[in-house]
């Protein structure tokens, strides 16, 4: 990416609402924006909220059509989405569901000259709040990011709904969120461009600083509430670190190596049933071998991973066994042109990649293995 000069920007979705139960009120504050909405989800959330969805809409007095969303955001997908948009004469896309869905949503009703909200069910990614989409192939492989001239008019977020869900989406949002301070500092000291264009300014930086203090402060808490599916103050904290405060600290703040680390993961079909923050935070552990951060800072971010239950090696994402072959085919993809990895503060190459994923799985292994050896000793 070109250098941002003096130019700064900060960019946010219109209104951002969370709480718990506020999913009941998703009708009316839709139809402050449009009269003839078109839903998007996938059928398991069609099952998880389709009533909720439905007497949110009756109460407020609109009708609105129901899209079953296919399952990747993929140009084909997208396509399909506006098109049932315009047949539909819809005013507004409203996304419901995961990262994929919400993308999907932004990016057909960019398509379609429309509205588009965002109603995420599970705070696992930054997705809900940004002006871009990630697209994939029809087959789950990263293909670009695809940029909006503004973000979601509305994100809804009720927590109660989020913390029902699998506790795993939870924390694959905290990888994703973690990303976001660490991505941000490099941009900042490289002079780099953001997501938003321009430099970083003073606020994205201290929305993605506060993004990961939170996450290390209220991370475990908020784990374990959500592995009970219930809501607590911590948890209502790291919703809106994953969804808000990361969201605008990393279009604002600036992407670097981490991303473009899970950018180049998407390219082995081993990891494709892993989540997109657990992939990314990997790519954290990458970029902080890359910067050669001192090992006090790595072993407090590993190891608060590890008490998450976020991935630190290969091991955990299936890749024990990686080749020397898998590991460029990562590498290369991750410095591609154009990738995010190219705001690092020095020219990164696949072969440095290559050696700081390797350096990263095996301090990892060390540290579980002394961690270990510490709880043995003194259980004796």
């Amino acid at each position: 990416m070109a250098d941002a000069g003096t130019v700064q920007s900060l960019i946010a979705p219109r209104r951002y609402i969370q709480g718990r139960g506020v999913l009941a009120s998703l009708g009316g504050h839709v139809a402050e924006i449009g009269k003839r909405p078109l839903v998007i989800a996938d059928e398991n959330v069609w099952k998880l909220a389709g009533d909720k969805l439905a007497a949110s809409f009756s109460d407020a007095g609109v009708e609105f059509r129901r899209e079953v969303f296919g399952g990747v955001c993929s140009h084909r997908e997208i396509d399909r989405i506006a098109e049932v948009a315009r047949k539909g004469s819809a005013d507004i896309v409203v996304g419901v569901g995961g990262g994929t869905t919400l993308d999907t949503a932004k990016a057909a009703g960019h398509q379609a000259g429309i509205a588009w909200a965002t109603v995420p069910t599970v705070a696992s990614t930054d997705a809900p709040t940004s002006a871009l989409s990630v697209v994939y192939t029809d087959e789950g492989v990263f293909e670009e990011y695809v940029f909006f001239p503004h973000n979601p008019d509305l994100v809804l977020v009720d927590t109660e709904v989020a913390a029902n869900a699998p506790h795993r989406f939870l924390v694959s949002g905290m990888g994703d969120a973690l990303a976001t301070w660490v991505e941000a500092r490099a941009t900042a000291e490289a002079r780099k461009s953001t997501m938003a264009g321009g430099m970083p300014t003073m606020a994205g930086l201290a929305l993605a600083k506060l993004s990961w203090d939170t996450l290390i402060d209220y991370g475990f808490s908020a784990r374990q509430a959500a592995q009970q599916h219930v809501v607590t103050p911590a948890l209502e904290k790291v919703v809106e670190a994953n969804t808000l405060l990361s969201g605008l600290g990393f279009e604002s703040g600036g992407l670097a190596a981490a991303h473009a680390v899970h950018n180049g993961l998407t390219a082995l079909p081993q990891s494709h049933h892993f989540m997109h923050g657990e992939k990314v935070n990997f790519g954290t552990l990458t970029q902080f071998a890359l910067e050669d951060r001192p090992t006090r800072e790595y072993n407090e971010f590993a190891s608060f991973c590890m008490s998450v239950g976020l991935p630190t090696t290969f091991a955990d994402l299936d890749l024990a066994n990686i080749s020397k072959e898998e590991l460029e085919t990562v590498a290369k993809a991750a410095t591609a042109p154009g990738e995010t990895i190219h705001n690092m503060p020095f020219t990164v190459t696949p072969a440095m990649v290559v050696d700081a994923m390797v350096a990263a799985d095996s301090y990892s292994r060390a540290l579980l293995h002394e961690s270990g050896h510490q709880a043995a000793t003194s259980s004796h």
